[in-house]
């Protein structure tokens, strides 16, 4: 039986899709309309307090981790709409996408976890 990639690529889209579902709302409830709206102090998302955040390595990981599964969801995401409208090639959109989620997961990476 040939090896296959798929539960790879299937565990990745459905744990980016849940962190998606439940993490996306809450930032652009906050970042969009919360401080906008005057209801949080817009000290929150200031440069400082993120920097701040970001020198803690725990949390470097989490917004790592929410990225790179936010971006492979997508990834998939795009494969399968492409399929859907019917592009043949699927070998061509396959390496598109999934080289442009890797792209982004060391993009990621490089900005995350790169000395200063």
């Amino acid at each position: 039986m040939a090896r296959s990639h798929k539960p790879v690529i299937w565990g990745l889209f459905a744990a980016g899709g849940t962190v998606a579902a439940f993490l996306a709302p809450v930032l652009i409830l906050i970042s969009c309309l919360a401080v906008p709206l005057g209801l949080l102090p817009p000290e929150i998302l200031s440069y400082e307090r993120l920097l701040e955040l970001l020198q803690n390595p725990i949390s470097r990981l989490v917004v790592f981790a929410v990225l790179v599964l936010i971006i492979w969801h997508a990834a998939h995401r795009l494969r399968i709409t492409a399929h859907d409208v019917g592009m043949s090639s699927d070998s061509l959109v396959m390496i598109a996408c999934y080289g442009t989620a890797a792209a982004g997961t060391l993009l990621a990476m490089l900005a995350l976890f790169s000395p200063v």
